[in-house]
């Protein structure tokens, strides 16, 4: 094994940590998408049957399922969640002292 292996700590957002734009978008999307697969997973649904309940093709549930995201808006995938009967709560507030910027966030809950 090779000394020569770099470890940074982390953020808490693998695409800033890439220095990717958007950063925070993408994280707020994928972690939409994670419970979107988790709800299609947990209710056994197929993609057909998955693609029928969201009014979107068995293609773009395929994609959405492997993590191809870009074609998803976050408005898409709140529509998604709306038709897997999720309920969506926005809230808005200052930026939290020592963070740099204001951001995204998104966090499932098990009930409101």
């Amino acid at each position: 094994m090779k000394d020569d292996i770099e470890v940074h700590d982390s953020s808490g957002n693998v695409f800033e940590d890439m220095g990717m734009r958007d950063a925070e978008e993408r994280l707020a999307k994928a972690e939409l998408v994670r419970v979107i697969r988790k709800t299609i997973h947990d209710r056994k649904l197929t993609q057909a049957e998955a693609a029928e309940i969201l009014g979107a093709a068995q293609p773009d549930v395929s994609d959405l399922v492997r993590g191809k995201l870009s074609r998803f808006s976050m408005e898409r995938l709140e529509r998604f969640l709306n038709a897997l009967d999720m309920e969506i709560r926005i809230q808005v507030g200052p930026r939290p002292s020592g963070k740099s910027r204001a951001g995204i966030t998104v966090e499932f809950v098990g009930s409101f």
